[in-house]
């Protein structure tokens, strides 16, 4: 038994040793093994599990991590020393985890490092040895000690900024809809008394105001009323005021814009712009709406030349179907002023929209009395020398904005000497420097000969306005004013609106009046007579391509022809406008070459004393023999009578009173050199 026994405690025994052995053995290889791995996590690789579990960490509490921040300089050290186990990349931060469990943030705002990181720009040649994470849902400023109440009113105050912006967007596009049409809260208390002169207009208004006063007498008849009022009109004629007088006289609002009001910066306002303007109107009715620089709507075009003249066109459709559309615009008036209604859409001028057209003429001498006048009894204190009939005859052509700007040019030259009042002496030379421009010192540059030679040019044009009657010659002067260096100062009697062909004839004459006087006196021309030809040649090209007034007797108007043809036909007509000049400047030499001893007194009385007066003028001529036309001898009795009424101008003027004015509806113009 016992043998049997040792039998079976020997075969346990070295069952035993073998389970020994083999633990043995396999401690050993895993004491090995374990010293290599940790041998290569040291030197060459990290654990993935692990680096694994530091980025799930990262998601789930990046805490650890908030509490240190580095700078980017340290992480860089670690990436390039391979100390880096893990890297998480959130919106405002980069998270770093070494193998040594070191944990910090580095602030990135502007994603400068990540993007690096992300985009391999910093790593070597070999694949990194660290895991990269993008962690956009973690927040390292709420775990670095923000707290979630000012993370809440950052975020807030990030919307609120965007609710800002766009609350200001749609104000502004609220704004440029109703832009500047402001309703005036009273009617304007002026009345068509107030306007001075615009006899025709105010005729041609009075159905817009019965219609607005009595809107019910039109439709009791079954009458449409007018739509729209079209002023047309040189600038500064009171386009806006007799707007104003006609809303006065009827007790209406009134809503003052420009043309330019309807463009906008943004697509489809200006469309609103043109909805909500009439909505306003209808509202507070009666109303008239005063458009002024109606052509700034211009005209739709067919092409498709850009975005803007798509924008355009659609405005004036709007336009276009307010004014004649499906609303009424009972109590609602359109009136438009413009100085160009030919640029204005052919729709627009269309009976049942722009139904009235009113042309405001330029005030006459009568009218021209009147505004003068009101304006010198808005003075404080006036000279009783003035005589507002004269400076009527002196204004010939000018607006009733240009007379206004007299009287308060007159103002400013009283101040400027140091006077108590306003008198006639101010007054015309304020005609001068509204006409011309203020005295000049262009006389200092100018050598004898250039005085002497400016001298003949002036005498030349006063002398051939004179012999022929065309017009009355006030003065002829050589000191520079503006941008003058002389001038003759011709005035019309009175207001012309035809002109016979003679007297084209006889201005043209007067403009090459000049020109010839320096042929006959200095055997060449100068450069001073530009001025003269350029208006002497746009004269007789509208001579003979507009009136019929050419030589070879061609009635055919070039205006007929369309802009594109209209060319093709200008050589002819150039040709025969030259040969009217020709014919015109031979007559000219002419007249002065038996006047030459004329010319010669009046040069030598314009170089002694720089200014002299028309009337010498005409005695010179009265003594010569020469045969005066009627018209030179009521030219020189109404020049003497302007001479007597005002402060007599004699040979030995001042230098404030030694100047001429130009001509607006004055024959002669100002001569630069």
């Amino acid at each position: 038994m016992r043998p049997g026994r040792n039998g079976v405690w020997t075969r346990r025994r070295g069952r035993r040793r073998l389970l020994i052995s083999v633990a043995v053995f396999v401690a050993i290889l895993i004491a090995v093994g374990s010293g290599v791995l940790r041998h290569r996590t040291a030197n060459q690789h990290h654990d993935p599990l692990q680096a694994t579990s530091i980025v799930y960490q990262m998601r789930q509490d990046p805490s650890p991590w908030a509490r240190t921040e580095n700078d980017a300089s340290r992480m860089l050290a670690d990436i390039r020393e391979k100390r880096v186990a893990a890297i998480g990349v959130t919106l405002d931060a980069i998270l770093v985890s070494t193998k040594g469990g070191a944990q910090y943030f580095v602030s990135d705002r502007f994603a400068v490092f990540s993007q690096s990181l992300l985009l391999n720009a910093i790593k070597g040649a070999d694949a990194p040895d660290y895991q990269i994470a993008w962690l956009p849902n973690v927040s390292i400023g709420t775990q670095a000690g923000v707290g979630p109440l000012l993370v809440f009113l950052r975020d807030s105050a990030g919307m609120l900024v965007y609710l800002l912006m766009l609350a200001m967007m749609v104000w502004y596009v609220r704004r440029e809809m109703k832009g500047d049409a402001t309703l005036i809260a009273e009617p304007p208390d002026t009345s068509f008394d107030d306007v001075i002169g615009a006899v025709e207009a105010k005729a041609a208004l009075e159905d817009i105001k019965a219609y607005l006063r009595d809107p019910q007498s039109f439709t009791k008849l079954g009458i449409r009323p007018p739509c729209g009022v079209l002023m047309t009109g040189s600038p500064g004629v009171g386009k806006t005021r007799l707007a104003q007088a006609l809303a006065g006289e009827c007790g209406a609002h009134f809503i003052a814009i420009t043309g330019s009001f309807f463009s906008a910066k943004y697509y489809g306002v200006g469309i609103q712009k043109v909805k909500y303007l009439f909505k306003t109107a209808r509202k507070h009715g009666p109303v008239v709406i005063f458009i002024d620089e109606a052509d700034g709507l211009a005209a739709r075009t067919t092409g498709a030349a850009g975005s803007a003249d798509a924008e355009s066109n659609r405005i004036i459709n709007q336009l276009l179907a307010e004014m004649d559309g499906f609303e009424k615009n009972e109590g609602v008036i359109l009136v438009a002023a413009t100085n160009f209604p030919e640029n204005l859409d052919e729709a627009l001028r269309r009976p049942g929209r722009f139904d009235r057209i009113v042309p405001i003429r330029l005030p006459d001498i009568a009218d021209r009395v009147k505004i003068f006048e009101y304006y010198l009894g808005k003075l404080p204190s006036c000279s009783t020398d003035i005589d507002c009939k004269q400076l009527a005859r002196l204004t010939v052509g000018l607006s009733p904005a240009s007379l206004s700007m007299i009287v308060n040019q007159a103002g400013l030259i009283a101040r400027k000497q140091g006077a108590g009042m306003v008198c006639a002496e101010h007054l015309r030379e304020a005609v001068k420097v509204v006409r011309i421009g203020d005295v000049s010192g262009a006389q200092k540059a100018l050598d004898t000969d250039e005085v002497r030679r400016v001298a003949v040019h002036e005498a030349g044009h006063g002398i051939v306005a004179a012999l022929l009657g065309a017009g009355v010659l006030e003065e002829l002067t050589v000191l520079p004013r503006g941008g003058a260096l002389g001038m003759a100062l011709i005035t019309k009697p009175q207001d012309k609106q035809l002109y016979r062909r003679s007297e084209l004839e006889k201005e043209l004459m007067v403009l090459l009046g000049g020109r010839n006087a320096e042929l006959l006196v200095f055997g060449e021309a100068s450069s001073g007579a530009a001025q003269d030809l350029q208006e002497a040649s746009r004269i007789s090209l509208e001579m003979v391509s507009r009136l019929g007034f050419g030589g070879e007797g061609n009635l055919f108007s070039l205006a007929a022809l369309p802009r594109e043809n209209a060319g093709r036909q200008l050589d002819n007509a150039i040709e025969q406008a030259n040969a009217l000049l020709i014919e015109m400047n031979e007559r000219c030499f002419d007249l002065l070459t038996r006047n030459e001893s004329i010319l010669s007194n009046v040069t030598r009385a314009l170089a002694r004393t720089e200014t002299v007066p028309g009337t010498y003028v005409y005695e010179l001529i009265s003594k010569s023999g020469v045969t005066q036309p009627p018209e030179l001898e009521a030219a020189y009795f109404s020049a003497a009578a302007s001479e007597s009424r005002s402060t007599r101008m004699s040979t030995t003027l001042s230098a404030a009173n030694r100047s001429a004015c130009a001509r607006d509806g004055v024959f002669h113009t100002p001569h630069s050199r």
